[in-house]
């Protein structure tokens, strides 16, 4: 956990950029993705996210070093071939998660927050639920977990594969097909 609230420490001016480029652009375009109402509430979201976060407030089912601890089907040290391993690891479990909230009724109305806005823009990434308090994602681990990827490695790319859906899945896909997209 105090791995990614440094990492959010870096992350925050960057997202504040591309916000202010995304919003410049719009305004060059004439076509503003903005409304100050609907971006200072995906802004708040975000920093109660943050606040929750960083202060632990999160109901942990299973840790992943509990995992790898009693699950691992072997030891491999942390090479290159680890690290991308260790990525499309976090990033089948990303991808799960959001699927998972979007298909079981619990998680839906955790996840309902973030397609709330009437704007698609960066903005609505930060919109993620305080109320999101039931810590499932080492579960969609295990397949690292059986690897036995390290607890160092899976730390710090975490915060990386959150801040690359930032990105990616909001500005490009979102952009592509459009603000209702289905899973």
């Amino acid at each position: 956990m105090e791995t990614y609230a440094n990492a959010l420490l870096y992350a925050i001016p960057f997202f504040i950029l591309l916000l202010v480029i995304e919003m410049a652009y719009g305004y060059f375009v004439k076509d503003q993705k903005y409304t100050v109402l609907d971006t200072v509430s995906s802004i708040s979201y975000g920093l109660t996210n943050i606040i929750k976060d960083s202060l632990g407030i999160v109901l942990v089912l299973i840790s992943y070093p509990f995992l790898l601890e009693h699950l691992a089907l072997t030891s491999i040290e942390p090479t290159w071939l680890t690290w991308v391993i260790g990525f499309i690891a976090i990033d089948f479990a990303g991808y799960w998660n959001h699927r998972l909230s979007h298909k079981v009724n619990f998680f839906r109305n955790q996840h309902v927050i973030h397609h709330s806005s009437e704007n698609f823009n960066l903005a609505c990434a930060l919109r993620q639920s305080v109320s999101n308090v039931l810590g499932y994602f080492p579960f969609l681990l295990l397949p690292a977990a059986l690897l036995g990827v390290p607890n160092m490695v899976i730390a710090i790319l975490a915060p990386i594969q959150l801040f690359a859906q930032f990105g990616t899945i909001h500005s490009i896909l979102g952009k592509w097909v459009g603000w209702n997209i289905s899973l």
